[in-house]
């Protein structure tokens, strides 16, 4: 199976992975899946849900359960990953890992400047105490360095001004 030509869009919440994706579907040959939706189709219930009801360690364990999936069944596809799917073992057994990069305010500005910003935070359980997420995306972002084969920063750019860099830079990496 040729793992390698799946792209892993990994970053903090909110950064864009899931805009990234659709504008590059529309530009390559890429299929997309997304691993929260994934997730969320297994388990009949939103993310918001599986975390109420079943905790963080439930929701990795699933996450896990998806890496494993995507590693033996899945080729030639873009994949955005939610927030710490990028702590997965296999990840780069599953693809090239694509870090989108931004600021933490400026994720959060752009979440809130979304037509449908109260529906994306609500989505998004970590960002209801803005001080713990801001440690969390501290904590993260030399995670996601040190994980990423790519960094795109998508400060101030458009979702496809990023697929199209990304494109870009993923075929520099082959």
């Amino acid at each position: 199976m040729p793992s390698r030509k799946n792209i892993i869009l990994v970053g903090f919440m909110g950064v864009g992975k899931g805009s990234v994706a659709r504008e590059l579907i529309k530009i390559s040959d890429y299929m997309s899946v997304d691993t929260d939706d994934l997730i969320e189709s297994m388990e009949n219930r939103s993310v918001k849900r599986i975390f109420e009801q079943s905790g963080e360690k439930y929701f990795r364990d699933l996450e896990k359960r998806v890496s494993l999936w995507l590693e033996n069944s899945v080729s030639n596809t873009l994949i955005s990953t939610g927030g710490g799917f990028y702590k997965q073992e296999n990840l780069k057994d599953i693809g090239v890992v694509v870090f989108l990069n931004s600021s933490f305010d400026k994720i959060l500005k752009r979440i809130k400047s979304h037509p449908n910003a109260s529906k994306k935070l609500k989505k998004r359980p970590l960002l209801n105490d803005l001080k713990k997420a801001r440690e969390l995306y501290k904590e993260r972002l030399p995670q996601y360095m040190a994980v990423a084969d790519i960094v795109i920063d998508v400060t101030d750019k458009s979702a496809l001004e990023c697929a199209k860099e990304l494109l870009e830079k993923v075929k520099e990496h082959a």
